[in-house]
C-alpha cells in the first residue's frame, strides 16, 4: 500500500466541503441577524485573522529564527506590495515604498547590528541595493506598470532573504538525543529535480524540520530519487513520489538492513524548537500555526502511514492545493503532516507531471555543508 493512503484520499474532499463550507458560512455571517450571529460566533472565533502566505519564498523568509524586528518591517512592506498590485492601488504602493525607503535610512546600522561582523559589508551592499532598488518600483507605479513593480519586488525580497539569513549565525536548537542516528539539516539546502516535464528547483528547512530535512538530502545524496516515478498525481491537491520498487514502502539502510522511520516533525509558532512524535490534533493544540504550513502551492510534505505518525520515510508530495480556498491555519494537512521546504522556481512544471512521469535526477546544489550525518560506530 502507498503512503499518503486512503485516509488523506477521502482528506481530500472534505477539505474541499468543508472549507467551501467555511467560505460560504464566513459570507453569510455578514447578514445574519444578531440572534444567529450570536449562534455562529462559535465558528467566528476559529476563524484566524489575517491571510495565509501563499508564496514559498515568503514562507521561507517568514520561518527564519531571527527577531530584527527593522528587517522584518521592510519585508513585509515589500510583501504587501502584492496586495496593491492586485487591486492597482498606484498610491499606497508609492506612499509604502517610501515607507521603507525612510526606515533604510533611520535603520540601518540597527539592522547591520545583528550580522555578524565577517558578514556585514555584504550585508551593508545588500541594503544599499535595495534602497537604489526602491526608485524604479515608485516611478513604475506612477507608470502603472505592474509587470515591472512586481519583477523588481521580487528582486528586492531575494536581497531582504540573503540578510535575513546573513543573521542566523548559529544552528537555534538542539534535536533530542533520541533523533541522533538521523541526518539532521542544521540550516538549509537547495536540492534540483530534473523531471520528465523539466527542473523544479526547491528549498530544504533544516531550521523547522532538522529530522526530516537532513533525511531528504541524504537521500537525494545517496541517488535514492534518480528515474523514480510519481505514483500519484491529483490535480489541485497532492503530487507524490519516493515508493521504491519491490514490497517496501520506504528507504532501507544498507549498513543496517532496517526501515529508516522518521518522526512526525512540526515546529509551532512561537516554540523554540519541534514537537515530534504527535499530531497537534493528538496534543489539543487544534488553534496553533505551523511555522511552515500547507499554504503555498508546491509545499513539500513527508507522507506516512495512516496509523503510525512516526513511520514516513522516503515518501513526499508537493501540495498543489489552491491555498484560497482555505483559510489560513485551517488546512487540514496542517500539524498532521511534517513541512520541510518548498519549491522556489519553476512550480509550473508542477501542473504538467503527472502519474507516470518521472524524476531524472535530483541533486543538492548548495547547502550541503548543513546536512550532519549520524556517526557510525
Amino acid at each position: 500500500m502507498r503512503l499518503l493512503h486512503r485516509w488523506l484520499t477521502g482528506l481530500a474532499l472534505s477539505v474541499l466541503i468543508w472549507s467551501s463550507w467555511l467560505t460560504g458560512a464566513a459570507l453569510c455571517n455578514v447578514s445574519l441577524t444578531a440572534e444567529a450571529a450570536t449562534l455562529s460566533s462559535p465558528l467566528i472565533a476559529y476563524l484566524p485573522p489575517g491571510n495565509a502566505v501563499t508564496d514559498g519564498r515568503a514562507l521561507l523568509r517568514y520561518s527564519l529564527p531571527i527577531d530584527n524586528q527593522d528587517i522584518r518591517t521592510v519585508q513585509e512592506n515589500l510583501e504587501g506590495l502584492s496586495e496593491w498590485l492586485r487591486s492597482k492601488r498606484w498610491g499606497p504602493i508609492i506612499r509604502d515604498t517610501k515607507k521603507i525607503n525612510k526606515l533604510l535610512g533611520r535603520r540601518r546600522e540597527e539592522i547591520l547590528a545583528d550580522i555578524p561582523a565577517a558578514r556585514q559589508a555584504l550585508a551593508a551592499e545588500y541594503l544599499d541595493d535595495i534602497r537604489v532598488g526602491l526608485e524604479p518600483i515608485i516611478n513604475s507605479a506612477k507608470d502603472r506598470d505592474r509587470e515591472s513593480i512586481w519583477i523588481k519586488r521580487g528582486e528586492l525580497l531575494n536581497k531582504v532573504g540573503a540578510i535575513e539569513e546573513m543573521m542566523v549565525e548559529d544552528f537555534p536548537y538542539e534535536v533530542p538525543e533520541e533523533y541522533s542516528s538521523l541526518p539532521q539539516l542544521k540550516g538549509r539546502a537547495t536540492v534540483e529535480f530534473e523531471t520528465s516535464k523539466g527542473t523544479v528547483t526547491t528549498v530544504i528547512d533544516g531550521y523547522t524540520a532538522p529530522v526530516t530535512g537532513g533525511n531528504f538530502v541524504d537521500l537525494v545524496q545517496r541517488g535514492f530519487y534518480d528515474g523514480m516515478p510519481f505514483i500519484r498525481a491529483e490535480d489541485n491537491y497532492v503530487l507524490q513520489t519516493g515508493d521504491p520498487e519491490g514490497p517496501e514502502e520506504g528507504f532501507i539502510d544498507p549498513q543496517n538492513g532496517e526501515y529508516r522511520a522518521v518522526p512526525l516533525e512540526i515546529m509551532i509558532k512561537g516554540d523554540e524548537a519541534p514537537i515530534y512524535g504527535s499530531t497537534l490534533e493528538e496534543l489539543g493544540l487544534y488553534l496553533e500555526e505551523p511555522v511552515l504550513p500547507f499554504s503555498a502551492y508546491g509545499v513539500m510534505g513527508l507522507a506516512r502511514p495512516a496509523n503510525d505518525v512516526n513511520g514516513g520515510s522516503s515518501q513526499f508530495f508537493f501540495f498543489l492545493f489552491e491555498p484560497e480556498l482555505t483559510p489560513a491555519g485551517l488546512n487540514l494537512l496542517d500539524g498532521r503532516f511534517a513541512v520541510f521546504g518548498c519549491v522556489v522556481d519553476n512550480k509550473e512544471v508542477l501542473e504538467e507531471l503527472g502519474q507516470g512521469d518521472r524524476i531524472i535526477s535530483a541533486k543538492v546544489v548548495d547547502g550541503l555543508e548543513n546536512l550532519v550525518k549520524p556517526q557510525t560506530t
